[in-house]
């Protein structure tokens, strides 16, 4: 079973890196190569990752025991299939408003007898074509990570609804665009937020299913591991660079002062 929903499965917490800005498959290696990760959040939605670009982010992955999925607005079938085919280990799907669109996410990511996704054993996903076909497709539906992110006034009206979708593996919670649908935007610990995130802890408690976060730092981080939450991203590409910069910057202080 893949990292990410054997992890969640046994109630262990998930770490991930954010890839998207600044990818590049020596940043994937050099993750992988600090260990302690658990897999990587590759952005397609907001940083535009290319097909190839996700190829190759998962080719470096692997080399590393690296688990991974794509972050993506799920427009129609195919923005699913082919991340999917290329080798994703599954799908984080953005802006879903209903429990519907949950579903056709779900849909399209599984074959037969649970989705309508199409076969096509011939590329990664199915050892270009050396997995017999019945195989491929009972395996794919069994290890294929399907995840729904909570940040639109829909979603967290049915966020009930969501959470008991068959086959949602868990619900992702967006703060910063949570925060903005709740009219308090950058707002992360307003009350309105808190009750929210209470809201969808409660849902996947009831439903079965984990639920992640993009924490706030290490305070916000805490708090939310108490309310039940397992998958957090503990680093992005662009701040771990910001971070990196600041930290040179401090360390010859006296040179930049001299200015």
């Amino acid at each position: 079973m893949p990292r990410i929903k054997e992890r969640l499965a046994q109630g262990k917490f998930v770490k991930l890196f954010g890839v998207g800005q600044l990818f590049h498959p020596k940043l994937v290696e050099v993750v992988g190569e600090h260990g302690g990760y658990d897999g990587l959040w590759l952005d397609q939605e907001h940083s535009g990752l290319s097909l190839k670009e996700i190829e190759l982010a998962v080719l470096a992955a692997r080399g590393y025991g690296l688990d991974h999925f794509v972050r993506l607005p799920a427009t129609d079938y195919a923005s699913i299939m082919r991340v999917l085919e290329i080798g994703a280990g599954g799908v984080m799907v953005s802006m879903v408003k209903s429990a519907e669109e949950a579903e056709q996410a779900v849909r399209w990511a599984k074959f037969w007898p649970r989705g309508e996704r199409g076969m096509n054993g011939g590329n990664r996903d199915g050892r270009f074509g050396l997995t017999p076909m019945a195989e491929y497709a009972e395996k794919a539906n069994a290890e294929t990570f399907v995840g729904i992110q909570i940040e639109t006034a829909g979603a967290i009206a049915e966020v009930a609804e969501i959470a008991a979708v068959p086959d949602v593996d868990l619900l992702f919670v967006g703060p910063a665009d949570l925060s903005q649908v709740l009219g308090v935007p950058g707002q992360f610990e307003h009350p309105k937020c808190v009750e929210a995130i209470g809201r969808i802890a409660e849902a996947c408690k009831r439903a079965g299913k984990p639920w992640g976060v993009v924490p706030r730092g290490t305070a916000y981080a805490d708090r939310m591991a108490k309310l039940g939450c397992t998958m957090f991203v503990c680093g992005l590409d662009i701040h771990a660079l910001h971070e990196g910069i600041r930290a040179f910057k401090g360390r010859y202080e006296t040179l930049f002062d001299a200015d």
